[in-house]
């Protein structure tokens, strides 16, 4: 079983976890992992483009110059996609985005996700994240105690609202629960900080 020191909130080491082998230390699948993450950012897409085709667009009912005799190329319509305020010639049209993949691929995908945070040493966990006040200050004090000055994923395993005031407008951390976390976050960002009650709840869910 992996081991990762437990961490205060002032960046003391307390003591150990162990963590769970069938979801911290599995192979990592790369494969796996870009066909989950290409469908969630598909499946974000809104899919409402849209544009006109030439058979769309007003105007242009008649024929601009007789066929021959003029000098110039001929032409049937002057909403032909070459004129200005043409139609669009392979205009988008709203579609869905939306790409399924099987359940034991996501969780495979998310355990791969996982298991890259502990092999880069990208994992902290922390015994309990307690704050005075809901106050960015507080939150950037217990971040800089744990060295964490790039991109911070923060995990929780349930609602605390004094965090996740004190988080939001730190344009470098986002904060997530346990029942919302996902792969592409867990990839995009360099630190993954979970609370020791939120890393038990991982083993829960995905064990």
């Amino acid at each position: 079983m992996p081991k990762v020191a437990l961490l205060n909130i002032n960046g003391d080491a307390v003591g150990e976890i162990e963590l769970s082998d069938e979801i911290f230390a599995v192979e990592v699948n790369e494969h796996v992992l870009h066909q989950v993450v290409k469908a969630q950012l598909a499946n974000r897409r809104q899919g409402t483009q849209s544009a006109l085709t030439r058979s769309e667009v007003s105007g242009g009912g008649i024929k601009p110059w007789r066929q021959k005799g003029s000098g110039r190329a001929r032409q049937g319509s002057t909403r032909s996609p070459q004129w200005r305020h043409g139609g669009i010639v392979f205009a988008p049209k709203p579609r869905s985005y939306r790409m399924e993949v099987p359940k034991k691929v996501r969780r495979l995908a998310m355990k791969s996700a996982l298991s890259s945070k502990v092999n880069d040493s990208e994992l902290v966990v922390l015994d309990q994240l307690n704050l005075d006040a809901p106050k960015t200050k507080e939150m950037v004090k217990v971040l800089n105690n744990l060295k964490a000055e790039r991109k911070v994923l923060l995990v929780l395993p349930e609602k605390d609202e004094v965090v996740e005031r004190a988080a939001r407008n730190l344009p470098n951390v986002k904060m997530l629960y346990v029942n919302t976390l996902n792969v592409y976050d867990i990839l995009n960002y360099d630190k993954f900080i979970a609370t020791k009650a939120a890393v038990e709840k991982i083993q829960e869910v995905y064990a």
